[in-house]
């Protein structure tokens, strides 16, 4: 009962802050540019001086600062911060969430790594090499790359990877254009061929794979490297794979630790893999727990925690000064987004159907809603300016093609009525609607989590009241939530708004996201244009990488015009580090891997 008083105290106070804060903020406020992103001009905008509490990505740095001398062995404990258990679907060939990609990160990788700038590097456990008209590729895997029970990481286990997920049985989500662009892959897909045909297993720790054209991905994340053990799945029915205990009691790897135990859901053990390819890691035992975000802070000052995936930003701005911990931060490669449900997906085809018909199918409706929300205000009055106004769908993470002159869609809510009123959704007392007279009631669903999630949508909700829209909320747990939106194929269709996250890839493709065949693209929207762009963005036109940015800014616009989902903000990842950690750093292309962590003490540093 108690805990209840407090979460209707707690949301019923941030409201009564947020709308009193927007209330107060001048039109000049309100269009003040993010933390480091572009003026149109093109100067860095700094972090505003006179906002107490607003902070800047900027400030911080993405490696851990050293202290001591690093002791033989010892162990630490990282934190995955959820209010949900993980689901423990762990191997990167069937995985979809967040969570378990935390949990894999520990003890399984590709065989390529990528610099600062996503291009794959030569340091990785496979070297590669193309051929001169690009579309083959030669990887070679290192000698000493050996699975966790001794068996080397083969040729074999590459090719067998993607013999799965292009198996009719596959039931994860990875089938997408990086395997259909594979020769060969649409007959062995289809069944008309035993074997893909641009897949030759060279020696036992060479492989070829050969690719329909040419493209500028292919270098920038455009690869599978993750292989499947085929000494252990081999001839295991592939729609059984991904529930297997193989998979989620006993999972493999060739990473810098073992797995030891699980509890389900709930943590895992893991200790150092002494056969790593990289040297043997420095710290003899790893323990991964779940945190709740409402605990994390507790869990930290007391030295529960070592470290966590990503500190909740909207706790940052109380908890700044923490004694025994060092804050890393980096922007994420992440954004959040509204989508709005359009279609359904094909599963026997494998593609996005669009409903012309559907409740949302009106594009000055889904406009009409960006328009209503005020995400440069939610930035920084709920996460602190370290979330901020989102405006296109490639994210700053990828500066080189995010458009940052591009504007996206912004707050005014007045311009919204207008649109609405225009686009002949009436008002009929306290809401409108449809063209035709018809009441219009929309269906939100969105993510439990730390203390923000459900006042931030119940703000969302607000905003569109104030348009004369009635929208019905529902917040639901992390595994079920993408269950709802289609992570399985199946689309629930009692769901016509969502509010979601997307972690995008080291390429910036994002037909992964957004293509006509991908199971993830869950607004299901498609249409010619689209094709037509996604298709040029990876064609042989796009290796001029001016032309390349010319098209993507293309995309991104048709995006912001056609609003199949509308980008609601960017994310810094904030990652607190106990002192007593050596040898750390989060983001991309540092040298830093897992097998360097090490401690200086025998226990975490506490908090003062």
């Amino acid at each position: 009962m108690k805990k209840g008083l407090f979460s209707r105290a707690l949301f019923f106070t941030m409201m009564l802050v947020f709308v009193l804060a927007l209330a107060a903020c001048s039109e000049k406020e309100a269009a003040t540019p993010a933390p480091g992103t572009k003026t149109e001009e093109g100067k860095t905008e700094e972090k505003p001086a006179n906002e107490e509490g607003v902070y800047s990505i900027e400030d911080f740095s993405n490696v851990k600062t050293n202290e001591g001398t690093a002791i033989e062995g010892g162990s630490l404990t990282f934190g995955l911060v959820s209010d949900t258990a993980f689901e423990g679907t762990l191997n990167f060939n069937f995985y979809s969430g967040n969570p378990d990609a935390q949990v894999l990160q520990w003890f399984d990788e590709g065989l390529l790594t990528w610099d600062k700038n996503y291009v794959y590097t030569n340091d990785g456990a496979a070297t590669y090499e193309t051929s001169e008209d690009g579309k083959t590729f030669t990887l070679t895997i290192r000698d000493n790359v050996n699975w966790h029970d001794g068996k080397p990481v083969t040729a074999e286990d590459l090719q067998f990877a993607y013999e799965v997920i292009g198996s009719k049985g596959y039931d994860g989500p990875r089938y997408d254009s990086k395997f259909t662009s594979v020769v060969g892959m649409d007959e062995f897909h289809a069944g008309k061929a035993k074997t893909i045909s641009g897949i030759k297993v060279l020696s036992d720790k060479k492989i070829s794979i050969t690719y329909k054209e040419a493209t500028p991905s292919l270098l920038t994340g455009g690869l599978w490297t993750y292989p499947l053990a085929k000494h252990i799945f081999g001839n295991m029915d592939v729609a059984k794979m991904s529930s297997s205990k193989e998979v989620r009691e006993k999972p493999i790897g060739f990473g810098p630790f073992k797995v030891e135990t699980i509890t389900p859901g709930e943590s895992v053990t893991f200790v150092k893999n002494e056969d790593y390819w990289r040297g043997t890691p420095k710290l003899d035992k790893v323990t991964l727990k779940v945190i709740n975000p409402t605990t994390v802070v507790q869990e930290l000052k007391s030295g529960g925690v070592d470290l966590v995936d990503a500190f909740p930003t909207d706790q940052y701005k109380d908890n700044a000064n923490m004694s025994n911990v060092e804050f890393l931060g980096a922007v994420d490669r992440a954004y959040t987004y509204i989508g709005f449900k359009l279609g359904t997906w094909d599963a026997e085809n494998g593609k996005v159907v669009t409903n012309p018909d559907a409740k949302m199918a009106d594009k000055n409706l889904r406009k009409a809603m960006w328009l209503a929300v005020d995400n440069d205000q939610v930035g920084k009055r709920f996460y602190n300016g370290l979330r901020w106004n989102a405006t296109t769908l490639i994210p700053p993470s990828h500066p080189e093609f995010h458009d940052s002159s591009n504007p996206g869609v912004k707050y005014d809510p007045e311009a919204a009525k207008k649109l609405l009123d225009e686009a002949g959704y009436k008002m009929d007392g306290e809401f409108r609607t449809k063209p035709d007279g018809s009441p219009l009631e929309i269906n939100f669903i969105s993510m439990t989590g730390g203390d923000t999630a459900e006042p931030l949508a119940r703000y969302y909700v607000q905003s569109w009241a104030a348009i004369g829209l009635k929208v019905n909320l529902e917040m639901i747990e992390f595994n079920n939530f993408y269950d709802r939106v289609g992570n399985t194929g199946k689309d629930d269709p009692n769901v016509d708004v969502y509010q979601a996250a997307w972690g995008v890839g080291i390429d910036v493709d994002p037909a992964g996201l957004y293509g006509r065949d991908a199971l993830y693209n869950f607004s299901r929207f498609s249409s010619e244009e689209n094709d037509k762009l996604l298709a040029r963005g990876v064609s042989a036109e796009a290796f001029d990488v001016e032309k390349r940015k010319e098209i993507y800014n293309e995309w991104q616009q048709y995006m912001v015009d056609e609003v199949p989902v509308f980008p609601t903000l960017y994310r810094a990842v904030v990652a607190p580090v106990n002192k007593r950690v050596m040898n750390y750093a989060i983001g991309d292309g540092t040298g830093i891997y897992l097998n360097d962590l090490a401690v200086n003490a025998d226990k975490p540093v506490v908090a003062e």
